[in-house]
């Protein structure tokens, strides 16, 4: 299955990113994981959020923000990968003059109803 970036519509999650939905089992194919592009403008935060069963990774492709994962805070930049395990806090926040750009892969693939906000 192929899918192509203009042809995927945005729309805002729980944790309050603008989400695309890269490759998602419920319009791909696919059985175990998703993949979908976050943005987060320039002073913004998504909402402290767990995820009950699904483990994710977050890709930073553009911008700079303060991650926090658990009780750990720390700075991310392009290029940074960061691994979040299921059950663990987290949030990041935009601490750029640029958008902030991430890769989430999460296995099993992301739904609404494994989101638990904090």
């Amino acid at each position: 299955m192929r899918s192509h970036y203009r042809d995927i519509p945005a729309y805002i999650t729980k944790d309050g990113s603008t989400i695309r939905e890269l490759m998602h089992p419920d319009q791909h194919g696919g059985r175990n994981q998703s993949l979908a592009e976050a943005t987060i403008p320039p002073g913004a935060k998504t909402l402290l959020h767990r995820h009950i069963e699904t483990e994710e990774i977050y890709h930073i492709t553009a911008g700079s923000g303060l991650m926090t994962l658990g009780e750990e805070h720390f700075n991310v930049e392009k290029g940074d990968s960061v691994l979040i395990p299921p059950g663990t806090a987290h949030c990041i926040e935009n601490t750029g003059n640029e958008m902030l750009t991430i890769l989430c892969c999460c296995a099993p693939a992301y739904r609404h109803e494994d989101t638990e906000m904090l």
